[in-house]
């Protein structure tokens, strides 16, 4: 009994023995805070809250080694100076969507949504095995930032309208609240756009403003309320068949992280990029109920000849700002080579797949 007991107890301090190097090792190690600034208001859904998933996620798997403050759009800056913000070092990490920089880095915006271009299964095919995620970074470290894609929305709706469109006349002279290359393209066909913030759609609707609104999807635009200043929802997807959200870490900031926060870092941003897109998936299915059946939503598609306007003049748009911006013109040599290569499987596979689902309706 005694031996047992000596067994025992030497057992119990040979493991304490070998976890105490561990253990202070780890309380050594140097904890960081860090202020995360966002271009969506506080707390809102999907959207502001994937900024608070990204941060819980790297908190856990840092043990607390990382700890994000996660601040809404006005709070720190406002929601369109976040890439300044965080490039100047004013707050170590962003959360917000590419296009948004489109004044300051053209190129960026083949990283949020193209018109016509690549679904969100193809998008996060090229960045992570396609070499997107490695121009992105080319593109970003020469503004002292460092990218990842930590969420998306999936396809968005092509927006809410106050008239029906029922021809391309009918949308000359709309003034439309839509963001990135799509913004540009309506601009071609008569269409006056302007990009705010989500914040301020509702307003600018209500009070004539705006004639048209794009926002995110059913989701989003219900919380929003956008169905209570506009009758018509357009559910045509062109502008936005993908939409990536994305952080920035302040590029020193970055670097002078160990290889294992690093490492955190990397894998808390794949997961909430997955995370995000799924609840999108799964909630505008449910909004989109609710704004039909309960709403009394009135769900349109925008004309033919509308939707060809469209396709033109984003082929135009694309082509002008690959002429003019050589960062451009390599990031979308690789985008489109990328989506060409895809597009044969993607029409056997899922495409094929939904059409067949159609035609037997299941």
């Amino acid at each position: 009994m005694q031996r047992r007991q000596f067994l025992k107890t030497a057992g119990i301090g040979a493991a304490g023995a070998a976890a105490a190097p561990f253990v202070s090792t780890a309380q050594a190690q140097e904890t960081y805070t860090w202020d995360m600034v966002t271009s969506w208001p506080k707390n809102f859904p999907a959207l502001g809250t994937g900024a608070n998933d990204f941060a819980q996620r790297v908190e856990e798997l840092s043990q607390g080694r990382i700890r994000i403050r996660v601040h809404g759009a006005g709070e720190l800056v406002p929601a369109f100076e976040v890439f300044d913000a965080v490039a100047a070092g004013t707050a170590e990490i962003g959360h917000s969507t590419p296009y948004y920089w489109r004044g300051k880095v053209a190129a960026s915006q083949f990283f949020t949504a193209v018109p016509f271009g690549m679904t969100t299964s193809e998008l996060n095919a090229w960045l992570y095995y396609g070499g997107g995620q490695e121009l992105w970074d080319e593109l970003y470290g020469e503004h002292n930032l460092k990218p990842f894609a930590v969420g998306n929305t999936g396809p968005q709706m092509a927006g809410w309208f106050k008239k029906e469109i029922t021809s391309l006349a009918d949308m000359q002279g709309i003034r439309l609240r839509l963001p990135g290359l799509a913004g540009e393209a309506m601009n071609r066909i008569g269409v006056t756009t302007v990009n705010l913030p989500g914040s301020e759609i509702f307003t600018s609707l209500q009070t004539g403003v705006l004639d048209a609104a794009d926002w995110v999807g059913p989701y989003n635009d219900m919380a929003f309320g956008l169905h209570q200043v506009a009758d018509y929802y357009y559910t045509s997807v062109w502008n936005e068949p993908t939409a990536a959200v994305e952080t920035m870490i302040n590029l020193d900031v970055w670097n002078a992280l160990p290889e294992d926060l690093q490492a955190v870092i990397r894998e808390a941003a794949r997961a909430s990029n997955l995370a995000m897109y799924t609840e999108f998936t799964y909630r505008n299915a449910q909004a989109l109920d609710t704004l039909v059946d309960e709403h009394g939503v009135e769900l349109r598609e925008l004309p033919e000849d509308v939707m060809q306007a469209l396709f033109e003049a984003s082929q135009a748009v694309i082509q002008e700002q690959v002429d003019n911006d050589e960062a451009s013109r390599r990031i979308y040599e690789s985008y489109a080579a990328f989506q060409r290569a895809q597009r044969r499987f993607s029409d056997i596979s899922e495409y094929a797949y939904l059409k067949g689902r159609e035609n037997v309706g299941a």
